[in-house]
């Protein structure tokens, strides 16, 4: 499957704010969107100044914000919403829930990765099970009480410890149950939108897709 594989940090930079795409480093000062906050290319800086956003416009800006800090790209993302659409209850929330489900974004709410980006190569690389069995599909939807273990060998193990420890400032969401011991997980619950921690408008890609 195509991957976006330029800098990530060109992604915040055009929207205009921070997604948090390298994890921990984005609170530094090395973050390029602290740094260069203005669009990137050759008009970002001495450009002219971004005219006022259409409806359209806006609604277009929070899905390309969603497809971003996911990591997922047009077809997928049409997927999901197609399968929200048809789902009972609130479609933009539970367009939310099924990305919060993918096996990459659990193993980067459990703090095994630093970024999105980097939970999907751990899932990819064999190193977790759910259930007891092997899994390496980051798009896999978790279900309430599945159990996520890592199960790695030793060289592997060392860099996982290293991650957690650089991870330990983040939280694990109340939906989600952490043994760092056993590096082992736990969903708890499904998620809500309230266990977001970044403000999304989900109305307007129900708006943008529902036309």
């Amino acid at each position: 499957m195509a991957r976006y594989t330029d800098a990530v940090c060109k992604l915040c930079r055009r929207q205009g704010e921070k997604l948090f795409l390298k994890g921990t480093r984005c609170n530094t000062e090395k973050c390029a969107a602290s740094k260069r906050a203005y669009p990137p290319g050759q008009h970002g800086q001495g450009g002219k100044r971004r005219s006022k956003l259409s409806n359209y416009g806006l609604q277009m800006k929070e899905k390309q914000k969603v497809k971003r800090i996911y990591g997922v790209l047009e077809k997928q993302f049409r997927r999901y919403f197609k399968i929200a659409s048809k789902t009972k209850g609130v479609t933009g929330k539970v367009l939310l829930q099924l990305l919060e489900r993918r096996l990459d974004n659990v193993i980067f709410r459990l703090g095994l990765g630093l970024s999105r980006a980097q939970a999907r190569q751990i899932v990819r690389h064999n190193f977790i099970q759910v259930n007891s069995r092997r899994v390496n599909i980051p798009s896999y939807l978790i279900m309430q009480g599945d159990v996520i273990q890592v199960k790695v060998k030793e060289k592997a193990l060392n860099k996982i410890k290293e991650i957690l420890e650089q991870s330990k400032e983040r939280t694990v969401p109340t939906w989600l149950e952490f043994n760092s011991a056993e590096l082992s997980g736990k969903v708890l619950r499904l998620p809500g939108k309230e266990d977001i921690q970044q403000v999304i408008q989900e109305q307007l890609i129900v708006e943008l897709y529902s036309k």
